[in-house]
């Protein structure tokens, strides 16, 4: 199966190099190309598209407005943002826009590679580490929650989901939160499901971004 990816850069010769990597790729094919947001949603109508790879700071429309735009349609494409700044609060914008994760620009093509191929497959988080320096990061410009979570959603989780849950935002593969919880793999990939089922949401980006805001997780990482 061929996953179809869009660029969307302000940058020409930037979209020309992630163009040439990706059309080395067997299953991988650019759709299609824009140098601005509004140019973005307007080829979207038109065109089948599964992961957008999206600039952040762009004219007309800057790509925290653009991915928000597109993640709130129905069956939306996966949107992968690219900053050049590692800790860059224009992703963690584009994060809780609805975004997938981030990659720096300048990431090695393998890793690009293994992005899409990881947000297109929706059970993997991009980056988990560098997701968590950054809400690690913005997490005080959130509201403070108090001790205890405040989000009622929450409630709908059991002790165990709860429990994964913080492991997620800690940014931990199902494979290191089998060892953690001594569960099996295919165990914990079940209650990330339940998880994104029960809470509404979309991948395990989203996962971390609502731990952070209802306080199951604290800057630092620590649940």
């Amino acid at each position: 199966m061929t996953i179809r990816v869009m660029l969307v850069d302000d940058q020409v010769l930037l979209r020309t190099g992630f163009r040439m990597v990706l059309a080395a790729q067997p299953d991988m094919e650019v759709v299609a190309e824009a140098g601005d947001g509004v140019e973005a949603l307007q080829v979207l109508q038109s065109t089948a598209v599964d992961v957008v790879l999206m600039d952040v700071r762009m004219p007309k429309l800057d790509g925290v407005e653009t991915t928000r735009r597109i993640c709130s349609a129905p069956d939306a494409p996966k949107v992968l943002i690219l900053t050049t700044f590692d800790l860059d609060e224009y992703a963690f914008s584009g994060l809780k826009a609805g975004a997938s994760g981030f990659m720096l620009k300048d990431v090695p093509p393998g890793e690009l590679l293994a992005a899409i191929r990881a947000v297109h497959s929706g059970d993997a988080v991009v980056a988990p580490s560098t997701t968590r320096r950054l809400l690690d990061r913005f997490a005080p410009m959130l509201p403070d929650t108090g001790q205890e979570p405040r989000h009622k959603e929450l409630d709908r989780l059991t002790d165990r989901e709860r429990e994964v849950m913080v492991l997620v935002a800690q940014g931990l593969s199902n494979s290191e939160i089998a060892g953690r919880l001594v569960l099996s793999e295919a165990t914990v990939k079940t209650h990330v499901g339940r998880i994104l089922t029960k809470l509404g949401l979309r991948d395990r980006v989203q996962v971390v971004v609502l731990a952070y805001e209802t306080g199951l997780v604290r800057a630092g990482g620590h649940g």
